[in-house]
């Protein structure tokens, strides 16, 4: 495409730069303008509750690109800098620093953020969420002195998986659920229950159907969780993982379809044909399913952003990925790749025995395999 072009990719995430990436390898030679309201250069989030949380691995493990990637490919990062308004009918973009820019095509790649939970006290010192680099790092220094009273509110992936970096570090955990069973949603039951098994096995201690009513202060810090009327449970450190909503804030305010993220096609066209959105933030149409599927796993970012890039390029894209996800828990690693909306109430059948901590789920509706996940086996995801 002519060098005159400009495209802008706002959002310096996984999905930001993965597009930026795949435009030059498309060969792309006009301008690229990839925007971060943070002041890190674009990293991937999975170490953020696993190795890098537990200090294994440092900040070169986590950025997507050496420092110096973006200026010898001629992109231009502007970290620590948002995008206030969207012009669709000029193609411009107005930045923080009152700074307008042009664009030809534009991406919003803007992610999502923690849900912030109806709970009294929970903007007290001491009370920690876990999206960005910069948590992390928070909440990995005060996890890494050990023997501190950790209570996360919430049991999905970040929840248990905050929950066995913390306990490996050496604290005391306790998990606090308002359903029955952790992760039941994402896996069922008979799965969630085997995880469950697996933290208590390793002193954590879950607590199921109860409601946090509020975080309490104390000296300038925590001083316990309420739930259930008047009983208090002991807390030096709170991390509420509830969830996360889409940051479609930007897109709605420039009258782009939005519903739970923004509304894309197959394409990851957006309602306006010159804007397109990836990652955590795009509601996209799944062609094989004929459902809208928005997912905000590693994978999706990862594939999601450069077959963004090649529809702006004006190339035939159609976004047919299976989703896919990893966790590492002590020492379980698992893998697993289907559509989980399929999955809600199908027949899970088992290669291999759970109780030998190696094994292949197989999540059957309809007389079809539409999701997989293989535990402390590797080398098969492909064959799922």
């Amino acid at each position: 495409m002519s060098s005159d072009q400009t495209f802008v990719i706002v959002g310096a995430s996984l999905a930001g730069a993965s597009a930026a990436e795949e435009l030059r390898k498309q060969r792309f030679d006009g301008r690229i303008v990839l925007i971060g309201s943070e002041e890190h250069p674009p990293y991937i989030r999975p170490p953020l509750s696993k190795d890098y949380l537990a200090g294994k691995a440092g900040l070169d493990d986590v950025y997507v690109h050496p420092s110096d990637w973006y200026k010898d490919n001629s992109i231009e990062l502007l970290v620590s800098t948002t995008v206030d308004s969207i012009d669709r009918a000029a193609h411009t973009v107005t930045l923080s620093n009152a700074e307008v820019l042009h664009y030809d095509k534009l991406l919003l790649t803007t992610g999502s953020r923690p849900r912030v939970p109806d709970i009294d006290g929970a903007d007290l010192p001491g009370v920690y969420y876990l999206r960005t680099l910069d948590d992390s790092s928070a909440l990995a220094e005060v996890l890494s002195r050990g023997k501190q009273q950790v209570v996360l509110v919430g049991s999905g992936w970040i929840g248990m998986e905050v929950a066995a970096t913390a306990r490996t570090l050496g604290n005391e955990v306790r998990v606090l659920e308002h359903a029955s069973i952790p992760l039941s949603a994402a896996l069922g039951d008979e799965l969630g229950e085997y995880f469950a098994r697996l933290h208590e096995e390793h002193g954590v201690i879950l607590s199921t159907g109860v409601t946090v009513e509020e975080i309490l202060s104390k000296d300038g810090g925590i001083g316990g969780v309420r739930v259930g009327g008047t009983n208090v449970i002991g807390a030096d450190i709170v991390l509420l993982a509830v969830g996360a909503q889409p940051n479609v804030e930007l897109a709605e305010a420039a009258g782009l379809e939005v519903d739970n993220g923004i509304l894309v096609d197959a394409s990851l066209t957006s309602s306006d044909p010159d804007i397109f959105a990836a990652g955590d933030v795009a509601n996209a149409m799944h062609p094989v399913i004929g459902q809208r599927l928005r997912s905000e796993h590693w994978a999706n970012a990862q594939n999601q952003g450069p077959a963004a890039a090649r529809s702006m390029l004006g190339q035939e894209v159609s976004f047919d990925d299976i989703p896919y996800f990893y966790t590492d828990q002590y020492d379980l690693g698992m893998e697993y790749s289907g559509y989980a909306s399929l999955a809600k109430g199908a027949t899970v059948v088992y290669r291999g025995e759970k109780d030998s901590g190696e094994f292949i789920a197989f999540w059957v509706s309809d007389g079809r395999v539409v999701a997989g996940m293989n535990v402390n086996v590797w080398d098969v995801n492909e064959d799922i």
